[in-house]
């Protein structure tokens, strides 16, 4: 597999800079009653298949037990609710209340059962080792210390288990990376800015993006924690987005 550059400049430092968290919150606060339509419209509905290719990838089965952290409106918790069946436990955290309570009336709306809780990815609010796997998906970029919000998810999961992320990075393909940057730089912050009435937070998520730290250097993030046994990675949609998965070693 091919490998994208490495990010230049603070954002693009592995474990690298971020804006302050309060800020992010109240980003996340003004677009959330339109988060989800921008979703499908920035991305022509395939988020919604990279997430699923996520809970495929994590093994999970009747009766796992999953943590999604930074869950947002809560997509990536419901389709691990799916899988789980009624055996199993979804628990779905976010530090940004209004994002959470669209991720619980999602939830009631389809009928499915999940803990959500107001929290931080770098402080979870709960005890070591009482799930089996904890997942992020588009969140891992916002987190001020990156090494740390990964070992605090390891914290929370069974030895043995995984912890697994799904983000964004940079096009593998040299000839297509100019045309998706491009089109990424120009457009997206329009549209995005169009379906919410809030250009600059797609400016900084596309800024995010951008500087995001991709493939074998986020890979190497998950080997900072000391944690996380064979670290690997799987790129989706010729690089636009990423695939990570960590075994939390043994004793």
């Amino acid at each position: 597999m091919s490998q994208p550059p490495r990010p230049r400049g603070a954002a693009g430092r592995p474990g690298g800079a971020a804006p302050d968290p309060a800020e992010i919150r109240r980003m996340f606060g003004a677009i959330a009653r339109c988060y989800d339509r921008a979703n499908t419209v920035l991305s022509a509905g395939i988020h919604h298949r990279w997430r699923r290719a996520l809970v495929r990838w994590s093994g999970a089965a009747p009766g796992t037990r999953v943590l999604d952290c930074a869950t947002g409106t809560g997509d990536l918790a419901l389709a691990f609710r799916r899988v789980v069946g009624p055996a199993g436990r979804v628990a779905a955290v976010d530090f940004c209340p209004e994002m959470l309570a669209r991720a619980a009336a999602k939830a009631r709306r389809q009928g499915l059962d999940i803990q959500f809780a107001l929290g931080d990815v770098l402080a979870l609010p709960y005890g070591a080792r009482c799930f089996d796997m904890a997942s992020i998906a588009f969140g891992i970029r916002n987190v001020s210390d990156r090494v740390r919000g990964l070992a605090e998810m390891n914290r929370v999961v069974r030895p043995g288990g995984a912890v697994l992320v799904l983000e964004f990075g940079q096009v593998a393909l040299p000839v297509l990376r100019p045309l998706f940057d491009g089109f990424a730089r120009r457009l997206l912050p329009r549209v995005g800015g169009w379906v919410t009435g809030n250009r600059a937070a797609y400016e900084y998520l596309e800024r995010s993006r951008a500087g995001m730290p991709c493939g074998a250097d986020f890979v190497e993030l998950m080997r900072q924690t000391g944690r996380l046994e064979r670290p690997e990675f799987r790129a989706l949609t010729g690089g636009i987005a990423y695939l990570y998965r960590g075994r939390v070693a043994y004793p």
